[in-house]
């Protein structure tokens, strides 16, 4: 299988690329600096130099070229102010996800967020539009009929090691957080898992095995 990931330097991404290619799969990283390029490489994933607030749906289709599946994980970051919430956490997710169906790429996941909503009227500003853009950039994939889409919203990203242990829900979980290590566990096994199509999921740490967590939704 290959499977090409948007936001390919991100935490979660470098984590689900180490796993996909310990398995043997063909990965590929869309990365804005070449400078990052090599930490893709120590991940065992191709990387493809691809700006998505500039591309065009035809060169982001033409890295897609030959993938079975595409993960948003990319993301506007921490310090980045509310007009790059739009560029890069809104518009960048609805630019990969035409370009997926121009390339008849079908399995479509996104890495979300617990709490994107449109319509979000949280009190910081600057959070607020993060969670509007991440809604409203759910909305459009999830009006997709050519897309085998699944979106996860985990909870509070943590760096703690990954426990293989979860609460995952298509109908709330609540509030908590998550080891990136996890999310990336699950993420994978969601790939692995194509009957997850279109179903939208919270995800904090739990007490299931994530394996076993998956194939429940399923």
């Amino acid at each position: 299988m290959r499977t090409v990931i948007a936001g390919g330097h991100g935490q979660i991404a470098l984590r689900l690329e180490r796993l996909l290619s310990a398995r043997g799969d063909s990965v590929a990283g869309l990365i804005r600096n070449p400078d990052q390029a090599e930490d893709l490489g120590k991940a065992g994933a191709e990387a493809i130099v691809l700006d998505l607030e500039s591309a065009t749906a035809d060169s982001v289709a033409a890295a897609l070229a030959g993938a079975d599946a595409a993960v948003f994980a990319a993301g506007a970051g921490p310090g980045s102010g509310v007009d790059r919430k739009q560029t890069v956490d809104r518009d960048a997710a609805v630019l990969l996800a035409d370009a997926a169906e121009q390339a008849g790429v079908r399995r479509f996941l996104v890495v979300s967020s617990m709490g994107a909503d449109a319509e979000s009227a949280y009190n910081e500003p600057v959070f607020a539009a993060y969670l509007r853009a991440k809604g409203a950039a759910d909305d459009a994939i999830r009006a997709r009929t050519s897309l085998d889409w699944t979106i996860l919203r985990p909870g509070a990203l943590t760096d703690a090691l990954g426990t293989g242990k979860v609460q995952l829900s298509a109908e709330g979980t609540g509030r908590g957080s998550v080891p990136r290590d996890d999310v990336a566990a699950v993420l994978l096994a969601l790939l692995d898992t194509p009957a997850t199509a279109g179903l939208t999921l919270e995800l904090i740490s739990g007490d299931t095995g994530i394996t076993s967590a998956v194939s429940r939704l399923a």
